[in-house]
């Protein structure tokens, strides 16, 4: 009896651990598949994209953890040349090293902010959109800062990267905590 016991408690794991690394693979490629819908601005070297809405949903529906692994994983997958990266970029090493780079170095961290601010406390679209807005607060430092590095320039960081993006941010914030707020009441109402 208690080998069997036992042998369910394995199974059980074993279930259980792949059940966490299909959810984190799977956010992985959703903000791969967000990096597909882009838009190459003229005056800047950062094109606008649907991976930063990505990451703050996978950060919002996921967990600070699974999220944080999502992203890493996300940027492993594009470092082994995996075509995960916005197509406008280089890919691989050299977008990490490009204009971009600061943005996609910040994921991982932009992502587990927005999860550890959402998993506390009530579970409201104005926790969430709150969770959105200091997330991307984190992003668009790093994004900013790397290209602060390139451009040996503060202001042409931010003219490159914070003006053209400041309204479409503020909507995929938003767009993000709606989704979060209703993926969370319709697994409550699920048995």
């Amino acid at each position: 009896m208690a080998k069997a016991t036992t042998q369910i408690l394995r199974h059980q794991v074993v279930l259980e651990a792949a059940r966490q690394a299909a959810v984190v693979l799977s956010g992985s490629l959703f903000v791969a598949l967000c990096a597909r819908v882009t838009v190459p601005l003229p005056f800047t070297p950062v094109p606008l994209t649907l991976q930063n809405f990505g990451v703050l949903l996978v950060g919002l529906t996921l967990g600070s953890r699974r999220a944080f692994a999502a992203l890493s994983l996300y940027l492993v997958e594009g470092l082994m040349g995996m075509p995960v990266f916005s197509p406008t970029g280089p890919g691989g090493l050299a977008q990490l090293l490009g204009p971009t780079g600061g943005f996609l170095l910040a994921y991982p961290f932009t992502a587990a902010i927005a999860g550890w601010i959402a998993e506390r406390g009530k579970q409201t679209f104005a926790r969430a959109a709150g969770a959105g807005l200091i997330a991307e607060l984190a992003l668009f430092a790093g994004g900013i800062a790397w290209l602060a590095v390139l451009t040996h320039s503060f202001s042409l960081a931010v003219k490159f990267g914070l003006y053209w993006f400041v309204f479409a941010e503020i909507i995929k914030i938003m767009s993000a905590a709606a989704l979060a707020n209703g993926w969370r009441r319709f697994r409550k109402v699920q048995p």
